[in-house]
């Protein structure tokens, strides 16, 4: 071999390995390009969404940060959460049309059952948290202006002549539904026929001027826009409005009234599809926990915990109440009765 053609073979070796050089390094810059969005993603936080009813604003407003700092100490993983409110089945339903909740934090059981039926939601859901998923409770009672002019102190006082109550639709709202329900118990537990019952509830709503969607609408149309001589409403909720508006209005506690359960349940669909079940799990699970209890409480609404109760116990005043099972069976059977279309309230209502 010539000395031209040696130099000829050993550029031309050369060039093959600088090619193979720059290839395997294109397709390894291009395998660290690929990958760096995964890791990106993998940092993004958590997103839960919560779909909850109205008047429950401002116990999230404290319970979500609460929960993002006791999960970022435990785990070191950042969430993000985001709440939806309106009345209680109205959320239910915009849940089963498609909004993607993670969680629904409910204010009675039958919301939650819509989202069974929708393939959503686990049958046994109820027994997926203690107390029947519902890690707190309130009542239905009264807010009155200042000096109880109407002298209104008993579900027989909305009924009378001359009363404007506020309430609002049981259609949409779990709100409406239980004083509904409070108001018939009263009568029977009174020992009351189902007709006295259907006559006193019947009388009630023909003395609402205004059918507000939830409750959140209602307290706003009592105390800003001033119609209405009483507002019947959660007991949390009228203990806020004191705080807010001071000593315009006064709080009235009937002689008896219904267990208002708020149910909470992870939306097994969503979460499963979003990678999403130990985080939601988790948040739910924080307000059984002593420092979710606290701030239940905080808010005027009735804690599980025995501890918590008992410290907490002058915000509460003691009041006999009856449960949906005690008087209409449960709350499917309460649904299908009165609320149902065609059922005893559109009956009373279009009367």
């Amino acid at each position: 071999m010539t000395h031209s053609n040696a130099v000829s073979t050993a550029a031309a070796a050369l060039t093959q390995r600088s090619r193979r050089w720059f290839l395997a390094s294109a397709l390894a810059a291009s395998a660290a390009a690929m990958s760096l969005p995964m890791a990106a993603s993998a940092a993004e936080p958590v997103v839960l969404l919560n779909a909850s009813y109205d008047v429950m604003r401002e116990l999230f407003k404290d319970v979500n940060p609460a929960f993002i700092a006791d999960w970022k100490a435990k785990t070191g993983e950042t969430i993000t959460i985001k709440q939806s409110h309106g009345g209680s089945s109205k959320q239910a339903r915009s849940v089963a049309d498609g909004l993607e909740a993670s969680v629904v934090t409910m204010n009675q059981a039958n919301d939650i059952d819509i989202l069974v039926d929708r393939g959503l939601v686990v049958a046994d859901w109820a027994k997926k948290f203690p107390n029947n998923a519902a890690p707190f409770y309130s009542t239905m009672v009264y807010l009155v202006r200042k000096g109880n002019p109407k002298h209104i102190k008993d579900w027989d006082d909305l009924a009378k002549p001359g009363i404007k109550v506020i309430v609002p639709n049981p259609k949409t709202s779990g709100n409406g539904r239980y004083t509904y329900l409070a108001a018939w118990g009263y009568a029977v537990k009174k020992g009351g026929s189902e007709a006295q019952a259907r006559d006193l509830v019947t009388k009630l709503f023909k003395n609402v001027p205004v059918l507000d969607g939830g409750g959140r609408g209602a307290t706003t149309t009592f105390t800003q826009r001033e119609i209405g001589d009483v507002l019947v409403t959660f007991e949390n909720e009228v203990q806020l409005v004191r705080a807010e508006f001071g000593d315009n209005f006064e709080v009235v506690y009937p002689s008896i009234s219904i267990l208002a359960e708020s149910p909470v349940a992870v939306v097994d669909k969503v979460v499963d599809r979003r990678g999403v079940r130990k985080e939601a799990t988790a948040y739910l699970q924080y307000l059984y926990s002593e420092a979710g209890q606290e701030l239940v409480a905080k808010h005027y609404l009735r804690p599980r915990s025995a501890t918590v109760a008992k410290k907490y116990a002058a915000s509460f005043k003691p009041i006999t109440l009856f449960t949906i099972d005690d008087v209409f069976g449960g709350w499917k059977q309460a649904q299908k009765k009165h609320f149902d279309d065609g059922g005893e309230f559109d009956k009373i209502y279009q009367k």
